[in-house]
């Protein structure tokens, strides 16, 4: 498990950090001790968790566009890092239909430019690339993935993550392969969520926006399976990574972070607990339009983590969605976020999420939803 000890005094060069993901791993590093320094756009929604939280308080940063290799390049020197977490990237299947040529540039000319420009820094030992549990080959099957699994991908952000698995793989062993050079590894993790996420086209923010409008959820492929997870659990999976990465090598490889088997659910089963979550009101109906092809069924085995790296998801489904719909109903009370994002924060460290997993997550009840939701931020 991760060692808060570890990121005391740690400078971390951080992409992405204004994402979803990217503002909950900066709260976790400074929540450690560590010095943050931040490379990525400008936050895309007045009410990310970047800007709600005010994560812009605890950190450095340069708002720059990792396409852009000069400005990282000078932005890492400035930096100095002990390690860098490489998460800015073009993070949805949908969207890299209509911008392929932006999604490619994104995820594979910046994951380059990260390695490019970490090799010309002395002070990095470790660098983690976050690609994504789409870089596997889905031909459509019901296994779950191994990191040893043909990589691949037919729409262009899931190609886009196996290309940078596999530029990744290239300037480790071209670059990195020297006694003392930095660790390069990659993580790939599931569908995350959580608290001040507002991306489009992504099942639980837009049943956040939907219910915050009193509008009915569409959903596209309700019998969809996927890895659901709180970004939380992959985020300490990615930290207890990097801190076994600097004391031994064996660790520069992919890996898998993923949920409990019981979490890899059907989108309806989500978006029902989701309802009785929210309650007032909130409802879904099938959107049957044509859509761009995705796979049915995602599944990731998280063994090798769970037994060399001492990590297991600190959340089930049930818990993490219940904290989600908390956040955004804090919101909608006008609460301040920041303290509630760290309040939630503290009770997954503690392991003190309220427990609602009393029934099959397939037969949701209103008596599980009000045991998930029990712990409020009011």
């Amino acid at each position: 498990m991760t060692d808060p000890a570890f990121w005391r005094g740690k400078k971390v060069f951080l992409t992405g950090h204004t994402g979803f993901k990217g503002a909950w791993a900066s709260l976790l590093l400074r929540r450690f001790g560590a010095s943050v320094y931040g490379y990525a756009l400008p936050p895309a929604h007045p009410s990310s968790l970047f800007v709600a939280a005010r994560v812009a308080e605890d950190i450095e940063q340069c708002l720059a566009d990792i396409r852009d290799l000069g400005s990282l390049r000078a932005a890492l020197s400035e930096a100095e890092p002990d390690v860098i977490i490489h998460m800015a990237a073009q993070a949805l299947v949908r969207p890299s239909y209509a911008e392929p040529v932006e999604t490619f540039a994104t995820n594979v000319m910046g994951t380059v430019h990260v390695l490019e420009a970490a090799r010309h820094v002395p002070s990095v030992k470790v660098v983690l690339i976050v690609t994504s549990d789409k870089c596997y080959e889905n031909d459509g099957g019901q296994s779950a993935f191994r990191e040893g699994d043909r990589l691949g991908g037919n729409d262009p952000y899931s190609n886009s993550k196996a290309c940078a698995e596999l530029v990744t793989h290239s300037y480790r062993r071209s670059f990195f392969a020297q006694n003392g050079a930095p660790r390069i590894a990659t993580a790939r993790a599931g569908n995350v969520f959580g608290g001040g996420d507002w991306a489009r086209d992504r099942l639980v923010p837009d049943a956040m926006q939907a219910f915050l409008d009193r509008q009915p959820l569409r959903i596209r492929n309700p019998n969809s399976v996927r890895p659901w997870q709180h970004a939380l659990d992959p985020i300490l999976g990615y930290l207890t990574l990097v801190e076994r990465l600097v004391t031994d090598a064996s660790f520069a490889d992919g890996w898998n972070f993923g949920p409990n088997a019981e979490s890899e659910q059907p989108v309806r089963n989500v978006v029902e607990h989701l309802k009785l979550l929210w309650g007032d009101g909130a409802g879904w109906t099938s959107d049957d339009g044509p859509h761009p092809h995705e796979a049915a069924f995602l599944r990731l085995d998280c063994e090798r983590a769970r037994s060399r790296l001492n990590w297991t998801p600190r959340l089930d489904l049930l818990q993490g969605l219940g904290l989600t719909v908390d956040w955004y109903k804090a919101l909608q009370r006008g609460q301040d976020l920041r303290q509630v994002s760290l309040e939630q924060l503290e009770l997954v460290l503690d392991g003190a999420v309220a427990n609602g997993a009393s029934q099959s997550l397939s037969e949701p009840s209103r008596g599980q939803a009000a045991a998930v939701n029990a712990k409020s931020f009011t």
